[in-house]
């Protein structure tokens, strides 16, 4: 058997409609190599591995469930990598679907890992903390927009799927769950640079409450400063109007 284990943020899906309806928006894009992270005890992957003419990986940190795994599903004996997905190779040599009940403690930093292989992932089928869930898929001027949105978005359709209730996980959560789909855009946003794009978007909604002329006044010229869209607070802007403002940084 196996124990949980809170310092891994383990909560591990038990209901069977909720499986079922992740595995079908899976399956609405279709794929060759499916990477699982945090298979836990197997709940979802025991689903995943019944799909017909794919490759497929899973990553799980736990000492305990590798055995536990290629015990209870003996097809995963080589098809398990035991370490930290945060700090693994990238474990496909072609394009690859990433899924997963995301464990809730690293859940955004999986998403930005995700991004570092966003041109080898076009899509992500991810269940996270419903806060989080809803982060990534707010649209500019609500109050859940914010730095994961606008890093996340220039890339990827984000779409929030379905909710998923406590009871649906052992042990239950103190939260809901959402299920959200990402799948990578045909065009890419125009910005001066990946890098010039991520620092004026994280010092921007660093002082959210600001607008942006005090928030972001440490990367433009005084000059450029005057413009009317610096009267705006970060959550107002598009992200075509942060990727526009890069061109202008000093």
């Amino acid at each position: 058997m196996y124990t949980l284990k809170k310092s891994l943020g383990q909560h591990f899906l038990k209901d069977e409609a909720i499986i079922q309806k992740i595995v079908a928006a899976l399956l609405q894009h279709p794929f060759q190599n499916l990477l699982e992270v945090g298979p836990g005890a197997g709940a979802l992957t025991k689903a995943l591995i019944q799909i017909n003419n794919i490759q497929f990986k899973a990553v799980e940190i736990d000492d305990e469930k590798v055995p536990y795994l290629k015990n209870k599903y003996p097809v995963l004996v080589d098809k398990i990598i035991h370490e930290d997905f945060l700090t693994i190779t990238k474990p496909f040599n072609e394009t690859f679907t990433v899924i997963g009940n995301f464990p809730y403690n690293i859940s955004t930093q999986i998403l930005f890992k995700i991004l570092d292989w966003k041109d080898d992932v076009p899509v992500v089928i991810g269940m996270f903390q419903k806060e989080v869930a809803e982060r990534a898929a707010a649209k500019p001027g609500s109050k859940t927009y914010g730095v994961l949105s606008a890093l996340l978005q220039p890339f990827y359709e984000i779409e929030y799927l379905f909710d998923v209730p406590p009871e649906s996980f052992n042990p239950p959560p103190k939260v809901m769950s959402g299920v959200i789909r990402l799948v990578r855009k045909g065009d890419t946003l125009l910005v001066k640079s990946d890098r010039a794009y991520m620092v004026l978007v994280k010092t921007a909604f660093n002082q959210r409450r600001k607008t942006m002329r005090n928030a972001v006044k440490s990367l433009f010229d005084a000059t450029i400063l005057q413009d009317e869209i610096f009267n705006r607070r970060a959550e107002t802007l598009s992200i075509h109007e942060f990727a526009a403002l890069t061109f202008k940084m000093s």
